[in-house]
């Protein structure tokens, strides 16, 4: 197999990268773009298998992203999509290296970051991109001998033919020209004598471990220039989370959903729930028509939203397909989270089925709504996560439905939901909480609690209705000396 060697790095007259192109990594970010989005790095960062890569002085998060490199083989200007994986001539590896310190400074172009010297090392073998599927490439990384990354390409946001035809729209993609093609989850940051490895393999084929050593350097940065710069924001997104990080956990200064609030909204029934809302001029709250899997349990959450549209064929040809709107809402859902979706009541196809309800499931969901159907019945109706559905229906989610887009106010079962709104749902129905009104609501629906208790007891005595039920003054004047604030 062909090797990368100095004359390869030569020929690079640009080193393009991808912002975020794997599933897992924009889960992990939080955010998942709608295309693709880029940065140059100078191909003086461009480095062989083997090579040693300097942590700057006063910098403690070296990140490295594992990544597949396309090497041009053939100029590409103004190419479509049907073409462009002709104009790549070789796949390797490579490892996008960056510090976060220095991100500050760079409004998002990277240069500082990610440009310096041996910050993109590539190699040591070429793959020939006519031998490979695209979509069935393996990328794995390896810190210290441990593997940290490893995933496909095969449900790429953006496969590598989309970013060499977009790319070609406005700059020519010449001969030995390189594109770095983004990161699956587990990147993480390298210290001073670590190692990392990074493969690229199709079938039998594969780039050989490029291998990259780090050193501690030692020139300090200028006072002219921008200086280094860290904090836990930074720490948390180079290690990928604040755990990995060794940072304690965010604690909010004013949780929409405490756990305080959360046990209190659990602890009082959906009716008492549904008549102080009423109270409070809200008649329109409840999620209406729906049957549960697991109308045993009793879920509350704040609401995470998706939307369908109709189906229209040249609309789903674009929306539909790939790491939709509904991949990434299931995809996206986070522990003890309700996505809600908006199917227009439409019981005529699945708006999920077994396998994204699992994801959700595994996600920690803590139950997914829907207004429309459901596919796979038997098998969503088996997981322990609740799903509220209309029907079941066998039909796939495009024969009425587009997923269009997320976390935004929506229409469910007759309710409006807005994203962080409350759910609280159970065998009586399901209930929409602006969050703003959740502290004062459930205190008092404890208290209304606490006075039908003292009215069942006194009814279950032999006790009228006719005074009791609700309290006239004298009823009151007993309950209060029976059960004192």
């Amino acid at each position: 197999m062909e090797q990368v060697t100095d004359h390869t790095l030569a020929a690079a007259r640009k080193v393009i990268a991808v912002h975020i192109n794997y599933p897992s990594r924009a889960a992990q970010r939080g955010r998942t773009p709608e295309q693709p989005s880029y940065f140059l790095k100078p191909s003086s960062s461009l480095a062989l298998s083997g090579s040693r890569v300097e942590r700057p002085a006063g910098c403690e998060l070296l990140g490295y992203e594992g990544e597949i490199a396309l090497v041009i083989g053939k100029a590409a200007r103004r190419v479509g999509v049907e073409d462009a994986w002709g104009h790549v001539g070789w796949v390797t590896a490579s490892n996008d290296l960056g510090v976060y310190e220095l991100r500050y400074a760079d409004k998002g172009s990277n240069l500082r970051s990610k440009g310096g010297d041996g910050f993109t090392p590539v190699g040591p073998g070429l793959i020939p991109a006519a031998d490979v599927d695209p979509s069935a490439l393996r990328i794995r990384t390896w810190h210290n001998g441990q593997l940290v990354q490893d995933d496909t390409t095969e449900d790429l946001l953006f496969p590598f033919a989309r970013l060499v035809a977009d790319l070609s729209q406005l700059l020519t993609l010449e001969t030995g020209d390189i594109i770095l093609t983004g990161t699956p989850a587990g990147a993480s940051v390298a210290k001073p004598g670590d190692v990392v490895e990074v493969e690229v393999t199709a079938g039998g084929l594969s780039s050989g471990r490029l291998t990259t050593t780090v050193t501690e350097g030692t020139t300090a940065f200028a006072d002219f220039g921008a200086r280094p710069k860290s904090d836990d924001t930074q720490r948390e997104e180079a290690y990928g989370s604040r755990e990995a990080a060794g940072l304690p956990p965010v604690e909010s200064v004013a949780p929409v959903l405490s756990p305080e609030l959360k046990k209190k909204l659990e602890s009082v029934a959906t009716a008492t729930l549904s008549s102080q809302l009423r109270k409070r001029g809200l008649n329109n709250v409840s999620i209406d028509g729906l049957q549960a899997t697991r109308p045993d349990r009793r879920v509350v959450g704040l609401a995470r939203t998706l939307r369908y549209v109709p189906n229209r064929e040249d609309l789903f040809t674009t929306h539909g397909g790939g790491f939709n709107a509904q991949k990434k809402a299931i995809d996206s859902v986070n522990e003890g989270e309700i996505l809600v979706m908006e199917a227009r009541g439409e019981k005529g196809t699945g708006t999920v089925g077994d396998i994204l309800a699992l994801r959700a499931q595994v996600r920690g969901a803590a139950a997914i709504i829907t207004d429309g159907g459901v596919r796979d019945y038997t098998a969503v109706a088996g997981l322990d996560m609740p799903t509220y559905f209309a029907n079941p229906h066998p039909a796939v989610l495009g024969r009425r439905h587009i997923p269009w887009d997320t976390d935004i106010t929506i229409a469910c079962g007759g309710a409006t939901v807005q994203p962080g709104d409350i759910i609280v749902a159970d065998s009586d129905g399901i209930l929409v909480i602006p969050p703003a009104l959740a502290e004062e609501l459930v205190d008092d629906c404890i208290e209304q609690e606490k006075e039908e208790a003292f009215i069942f007891e006194m009814v279950k005595q032999g006790n009228s209705v006719d005074g009791l039920y609700p309290m006239n003054a004298q009823w009151r004047a007993r309950y209060e000396q029976r059960s004192p604030k």
